[in-house]
């Protein structure tokens, strides 16, 4: 019974925590230079998640998926379009996969 005991107690505060930002963002404004940074969280997170999984595969450097996530990372900028993002880098992650047997 503890153990559900704090895991209800950190959820609770978990949502609090998170729902501050949401609450109070809303009535307080925050300052312009705050506002600026907070802009680049989103692509700082997702690229945390995803250049750990590009480099290193199960800990091993893989120089495969290093060269479809640079494709990847070409096509989004050149065409601002997810889907073909998507579709160029698997593309040169299968065929890679394929050439080398991975």
């Amino acid at each position: 019974m503890d153990i559900w005991l704090l895991i209800l107690i950190v959820g609770v505060l978990t949502f609090l925590i998170r729902f501050s930002f949401i609450a109070l963002v809303g009535r307080v404004g925050l300052p312009e230079h705050l506002q600026r940074a907070l802009r680049f969280v989103p692509a700082a997170v997702l690229a945390a998640l995803i250049m750990p999984e590009l480099i290193y595969r199960n800990g091993v450097f893989s120089p495969i998926r290093l060269a479809a996530g640079t494709v990847a990372i070409l096509v989004a900028w050149r065409t601002k379009n997810a889907i073909f993002t998507m579709t160029a880098g698997m593309i040169v992650l299968w065929v890679l996969q394929g050439m080398t047997g991975v």
